[in-house]
């Protein structure tokens, strides 16, 4: 049975520069974040999630769209294996999108917050355990350097906050990097000057809600829900197209 990343030293995950050394780098992160929003209330806690998002949206977008195709290219069961990951990362964007809408501090917050910390260890478990051992075993050290320097350069130009409306799989998450990543980054500055509370934090905070409402309807455009598998989505009707 392959060993989990989690026992493994840098070397063995194929060096420092192996996708799967930087994968394993972004949970330790994870986890980090995770203690600090327990311990934080207010603009300090809304801060904390903000930094979350734009580790854990980036790192899903491009293990979708640079991993998880490669599994599937390399494994006979890389289709299962990557469906039950997507339907996590579904699950993942649904919750935080219910959670930008309630006020940091109070009760449901902190429960829904609680809910997704849940799905995020089950989530770095089920890749740490299972998806990036059985695609180290498909691929040499040289395949996991290739891959690094793709997922890196799509990582770093990846939307930062949830989108549960646009697929999971090409060709939909492709085309919404672009609108989307302008979008996201653009509210990531504009939240950072609201929670500044001067004399831009007012203008800064509706400009957000302004852009967070043509995210959304970007997010719906139909080329934008193509390539998903229906098995992805959730409870939640959160689309009104796709395949």
């Amino acid at each position: 049975m392959p060993r989990s990343l989690a026992e493994q030293t840098d070397d063995e995950l194929g060096g420092p520069r192996s996708v799967l050394t930087r994968q394993k780098r972004d949970h330790v992160e994870l986890d980090r974040l995770i203690a600090s929003a327990a311990t934080t209330t207010g603009s300090a806690r809304s801060a904390v999630l903000n930094d979350l998002c734009r580790l854990v949206f980036p790192h899903a977008f491009a293990e979708e769209a640079v991993l998880w195709p490669a599994l599937r290219r390399r494994l006979a069961d890389g289709e299962q294996l990557t469906l039950e990951v997507e339907k996590e990362h579904q699950a993942i964007n649904e919750l935080f999108t219910s959670l930008e809408k309630l006020d940091v501090d109070s009760p449901e917050h902190h429960r829904l917050f609680d809910e997704i910390v849940r799905l995020l260890r089950e989530d770095v478990r089920d890749e740490e355990d299972v998806l990036l051992p059985r695609l180290q075993q498909a691929c040499t050290r040289e395949d996991l350097i290739r891959l690094r320097a793709y997922w890196q350069a799509v990582r770093s130009t990846a939307p930062t906050r949830p989108h549960p409306v646009v697929a999971r799989r090409p060709p939909g998450n492709a085309l919404s990097a672009l609108p989307l990543t302008v979008l996201d980054r653009s509210r990531d500055l504009l939240d950072a000057a609201a929670r500044t509370e001067g004399r831009w934090s007012a203008p800064a905070r509706r400009t957000s809600g302004l852009l967070a409402a043509v995210a959304g309807a970007v997010e719906h455009l139909p080329p934008l829900t193509r390539g998903e598998r229906k098995a992805t989505r959730t409870s939640g009707d959160w689309r009104t197209s796709g395949d």
